[in-house]
């Protein structure tokens, strides 16, 4: 039976006896260690020694990376042969290694020494300092590969860790819960393709008993019959609009982020829609809550990303109600409009 192969990437001479203990815990586990001490990677004679290292890598099912304070060897295709100081950049072995994997998308695991995490936090404090001494690494570099792996936006959950039992509970605990999530997606992907079953064979039987009404009805009154139908397909017309419109952008974001209580009903909304010539409109007929027909005007007025965007979504319902598009021309009128009625509030509170 295959086990899955676990890819253990580090330097070695400083973490030699961590990558033991981790061959041995993944073996124990059932799963396949494979670490270059052990002989598991199959060398190329015609190819750089670390091309064969990122062969292994990539086609491993999972990948742990180990970050301690040494960067390691300089990388075969890193042309520019590094002097090794300090703050000379350059990409390591082991880089490779984790860029390899990502690439693929193989589930990737990094973990980071205590006293090289925590000397990160003040690297990020005093980037652009070159004249700081770290204690713990022996090149800047480790704390950019810390930062590469920070930035990508999935596939890089980081653990720091002071001795090996740490490693060992924080994989057992991965490990496990990604197997329950497999079980859990197996199960959800076996209830979906059950209940797409289930729909399409209702679709089925619809249609037919829809057949079946239709000559029924069509033998015993023709005229009546025909108007029960048309009636019928009107009102079905009018259920999916309507879950269209509930599906909405604009639905929703009215009603959970403009008015999370939803003091109107549907019919509300729709009418409102319907019935708006403006977009303050709108916000006038959907309620007589001054706080919420503000927000409304804002949003629907504003000329930022999120106003054009709502506006959108607002005409993409009165499409699907019949209506026309209200234009970006009536922003400006609405927004006239309002500057005229607060002048003229403030002008009678002044006379008053």
């Amino acid at each position: 039976m295959a086990r899955p192969r676990v890819f253990v990437s580090s330097t070695y001479y400083d973490l030699k006896h961590i990558r033991a203990s981790l061959s041995s815990f993944i073996d124990s586990l059932g799963y396949e260690s494979v670490l270059s001490e052990k002989g598991d990677i199959a060398y190329a004679h015609d190819r750089p020694l670390d091309d064969s290292c990122y062969r292994e890598a990539s086609s491993a099912d999972i990948f742990v990376l180990i970050v301690g304070g040494r960067y390691g060897s300089e990388a075969s295709s890193d042309n520019k042969k590094s002097d090794h100081s300090f703050n000379e950049r350059y990409d390591s072995i082991t880089k490779k290694e984790y860029e390899s994997a990502v690439e693929r998308g193989i589930p990737t695991y990094i973990l980071v020494e205590a006293p090289v995490y925590y000397e990160y936090e003040i690297f990020l404090r005093n980037r652009d300092n070159s004249s700081i001494k770290y204690a713990h690494v022996d090149s800047v570099n480790v704390f950019h590969l810390i930062d590469e792996i920070y930035a990508r936006k999935i596939g890089n959950p980081v653990h720091p860790f002071e001795r090996f039992a740490d490693i060992e509970s924080w994989l057992r605990d991965q490990w496990a819960g990604t197997f329950r999530d497999l079980l859990n997606r197996k199960s959800q992907q076996q209830q979906l393709a059950t209940l797409t079953s289930q729909v399409t064979e209702l679709k089925a039987v619809n249609e037919t008993l829809k057949k079946y009404l239709e000559a029924v009805m069509t033998r015993v009154s023709p005229d009546d019959s025909s108007r029960l139908i048309a009636s019928e397909d009107k009102r079905l017309e009018e259920v999916k609009r309507n879950e269209k419109i509930r599906d909405s952008m604009w639905y929703t974001f009215v009603t959970s982020r403009i008015d999370p209580e939803q003091k109107f009903t549907f019919d509300d909304f729709v009418e409102a829609m319907k019935r708006a010539k403006t977009f303050d409109d709108f916000a006038e007929t959907i309620t007589a809550d001054p706080s919420i027909r503000q927000r409304l005007h804002d949003v629907l007025t504003s000329s930022s990303t999120a106003g054009d965007a709502a506006r959108i979504y607002f005409n993409e319902v009165r499409e699907l109600l019949g209506v026309p598009p209200i234009s970006d021309e009536s922003v400006s009128k609405d927004n006239a409009e309002r500057t005229q009625r607060s002048t003229q509030t403030r002008g009678k509170r002044r006379t008053g």
